[in-house]
């Protein structure tokens, strides 16, 4: 019997959706799952595809299947089980055989188990996979992390199996092991940013101008035909479009207003911290979930305090705040994608990784949750300056900052006067204010310091004096 080109554990919807795809794009795949009936019903299911896939009932006969060296996808739950999947492996796998781990693990997982390998004769690759689940049956952005002669062994499938912008397949090897990993977590750090973002600005929509699910999502609609073309915001336009067929009231009108999260999004912003990159419209995503989850607080809460009263807008042209909105959204996207890329370049210095930025961004431009018209054009950026200290500084960049940096401002105001909460909004604003200051007030702080640590500071004029006046005042 012909073998596998690749195996896959784990018949889950993201693991079963991906075999299908490896086996439509004539790939011939093995397939092996804890519970044995499920690997026969898959394959029962898989109609015309069946015949590129192996199903396997046991651990031994699925790594017999494939041919050496054995790439191994595992598609579980990340963690422990991870672990105790891979030791489950081991005893059958044979000299440069390679385990991928294609869930949404930390990184510093991924790196711990890429060196537990090394001197076993086996590899790991750790590949993250976005798309959701219509990404892995069609066409999912996939970003790699491990040795490039591993990667070599694995590219024609995957880049066979991976979405295509313009034909340009949506993958690539990313570096060492954790290197793909990492550059997934901040994919989904950017991913919590805009999709907070993008409900703010409904916020000020529904709670401001007090319009419908519907009238908003017309609105949606009509941004995704321009500079704001996404995915979020295309299927923000069909949810907000969407009837309950239960109450036959809009959708997202019946839906609990308490966000849930697994974690890439607050290890983004503990890596972005651990690294010293401010990465503000990423944190107050991940708070803004947070909050979100404390309803029953909130509510008691409104009780005490109410709402502010509303202030109206000196401007009553609703077609310019519609204008002012759409750019203040892209004002902060272009704050939330620049953090997410200096939290890149620092990981890249630290873990020796050299990632390559125009890359990323390439990869990123179909496939993936975040893709968007906006991607290709930091792709250009990137590709004319690699090694740029921010994406807001390049020319096409700065423009677009100067462009709409005025709306963001008047979004803003008109939030905090009306007690609109737009913590990510906000933030993105208060970033470019801080990042443009030549002369912040640092100095204050370090001043503070020194008067109550003695930890010193550096002066403006170069004088080596590195403490200040304080005396006796000091405790």
């Amino acid at each position: 019997m012909q073998k596998a080109e690749i195996g896959l554990i784990g018949l889950g919807v993201m693991g079963s959706n991906l075999a299908l795809n490896i086996a439509e794009k004539g790939n011939r795949i093995a397939v092996f799952n804890r519970t044995p009936a499920r690997t026969q019903e898959f394959v029962a299911e898989a109609g015309a595809l069946a015949g590129n896939i192996i199903g396997c009932a046991t651990v031994e006969e699925f790594v017999e299947a494939i041919r050496p060296p054995r790439p191994i996808i595992i598609m579980i739950k990340a963690g422990d089980a991870v672990d105790q999947q891979m030791d489950l492996l081991k005893p059958y796998l044979s000299a440069n055989d390679i385990m991928i781990d294609a869930g949404n693990a930390n990184f510093r997982d991924t790196i711990r188990r890429f060196d537990a390998l090394k001197d076993s004769g086996l590899t790991f690759i750790g590949m993250g996979v976005s798309g959701g689940e219509e990404g892995a049956r069609h066409g999912p952005s996939i970003m790699v992390g491990g040795t490039e002669e591993s990667w070599k062994r694995v590219e024609p499938v995957l880049t066979s199996i991976s979405a295509k912008f313009n034909d340009d397949p949506c993958v690539a090897w990313l570096g060492n092991d954790g290197a793909g990993h990492f550059v997934k977590t901040i994919h989904n750090g950017i991913e919590y940013a805009d999709m907070q973002m993008i409900a703010e600005i409904y916020g000020i929509l529904r709670d401001g101008l007090g319009m419908s699910a519907s009238a908003i999502g017309d609105v949606f609609g009509q941004w995704n035909t321009g500079r704001l073309n996404s995915y979020l915001i295309e299927i923000s336009e069909k949810v907000l479009k969407a009837t309950d067929p239960v109450t036959g009231k809009p959708m997202v009108d019946v839906i609990l207003d308490s966000a849930g999260q697994k974690g890439t999004g607050k290890w983004s912003v503990i890596e972005a911290q651990n690294m010293g990159v401010a990465a503000t419209a990423i944190e107050a995503a991940v708070a803004g979930r947070v909050l979100s989850s404390q309803r029953q607080e909130r509510l008691a809460a409104e009780k005490i305090f109410g709402l502010p009263p509303k202030v109206e807008r000196k401007n009553h042209d609703g077609m310019a705040f519609l204008a002012d909105l759409e750019s203040a959204l892209l004002a902060a996207k272009i704050a939330a994608y620049a953090q997410g890329f200096a939290v890149m370049a620092a990981a890249s210095k630290d873990f020796g990784w050299s990632l390559p930025m125009p890359t990323i961004a390439r990869i990123w431009r179909a496939g993936c949750i975040i893709r968007s018209q906006f991607l290709d054009e930091i792709t250009s950026a990137f590709t004319k300056e690699p090694d740029v200290a921010n994406l807001i500084v390049t020319p096409a960049f700065s423009k677009m900052v100067k462009d709409t940096d005025g709306a963001l401002r008047r979004v803003v105001s008109y939030a905090a006067l009306n007690g609109l909460p737009v913590p990510a909004l906000s933030s993105a604003l208060s970033y470019f204010d801080s990042y443009r200051r030549g002369r912040g007030t640092a100095n204050l702080i370090q001043a503070q310091r020194d008067f109550f640590g003695a930890h010193g500071f550096e002066r403006l004029d170069g004088v080596d004096r590195p403490h200040g006046p304080w005396g006796s005042g000091a405790a």
